[in-house]
């Protein structure tokens, strides 16, 4: 709706950005406010343009931009800013004649169907994912019992047993994703980086411990789902330590579920008795870095 002294404010909620049309008889009294009082957002974005005749004033900021803010319900993504005036004396005045004003304003987009028909990039992510992931991913690694039902109640292992690892994110309303174990390290502190570590899965997910000759450590294949990867590790300790506690960490990573494994994302065992690297799914060459060691990272 165009900005007129009936509706003077206008918004336009396009993909990606909010469009603010202000007209300057903000208050229909006929006086114009100065543009130059008028601000958009907690951050007072200013304007980017004014009308030819300068009777309105125009403001375009990101969806993130000029400090909106983000409310997320079942069904809308809604973001939230505001539009400011503050008059300021004219000239050498001291005084001023109009009173400072805040309009609310708020752009809401679906989160189950596409705000647009135009194609979106990347291909693979319709609109709706790409305005979800706001939301975040959310992964999760668990300790699981020996049959993966439920997840272990104890983290106390003996040597000889075996770590039943479970890897899984929440894909929401995201186009369908597959998971992946980037690298796992294990180490005497919640610090990934001090020492000693040793690294459990390595080189863009690559079960480097099975390599070891005295470990049967393995990705489980078939997945149970696209968005959950299982993996087992023989339960070990650092030599010379006789610390009892192990800290493991992981970085976990997803790809489109319609996108084919490769040597950055694959998730690759290595099969004692052919002496090959056997990916979880996909083509076997996808894991020969594992024996290289020079995949892409």
């Amino acid at each position: 709706q165009a900005a007129a002294p009936l509706h003077p404010v206008a918004v336009q909620c396009q993909e990606a950005q909010v469009v603010v049309t202000v007209h300057r008889d903000l208050f229909g009294t006929g006086h114009l406010v100065k543009a130059a009082d008028l601000t958009l957002g907690l951050a007072a974005c200013l304007p980017v343009a004014q009308s030819a005749a300068e009777t309105t004033v125009t403001f375009v900021a990101g969806l993130h931009e000029c400090g909106s803010t983000l409310q997320l319900t079942p069904d809308s993504l809604i973001y939230k800013t505001s539009l400011s005036y503050k008059p300021t004396p004219s000239g050498n005045l001291v005084i001023v004649r109009t009173n400072p004003a805040v309009v609310p304003i708020e752009c809401h987009y679906p989160r189950k169907s596409n705000v647009s028909s135009n194609a979106v990039r990347p291909t693979w992510a319709p609109f709706r994912s790409t305005l979800s992931a706001e939301e975040r991913l959310m992964f999760s690694l668990r300790l699981m019992n020996d049959d993966w039902s439920t997840e272990r109640l104890s983290n106390g292992f003996q040597l000889g047993e075996s770590l039943h690892l479970q890897a899984d994110v929440a894909s929401g309303d995201h186009v369908p994703l597959r998971l992946f174990v980037d690298d796992c390290v294990a180490t005497l502190s919640p610090d990934r980086n001090s020492s000693p570590r040793y690294a459990l899965i390595d080189l863009s997910g690559c079960l480097v411990d099975g390599r070891s000759d005295d470990t049967t450590s393995a990705f489980i294949s078939p997945r149970p789902r696209q968005e959950t990867l299982q993996f087992m590790v023989d339960a070990f300790k650092f030599a010379g330590d006789d610390s009892s506690l192990i800290y493991i960490t992981c970085h976990l990573k997803v790809s489109p579920a319609d996108q084919a494994p490769n040597p950055l994302n694959k998730a690759c065992s290595f099969n004692k008795a052919s002496s090959l690297w056997v990916p979880v799914e996909g083509t076997g060459d996808i894991c020969s870095c594992c024996e290289t060691g020079n995949c892409p990272s």
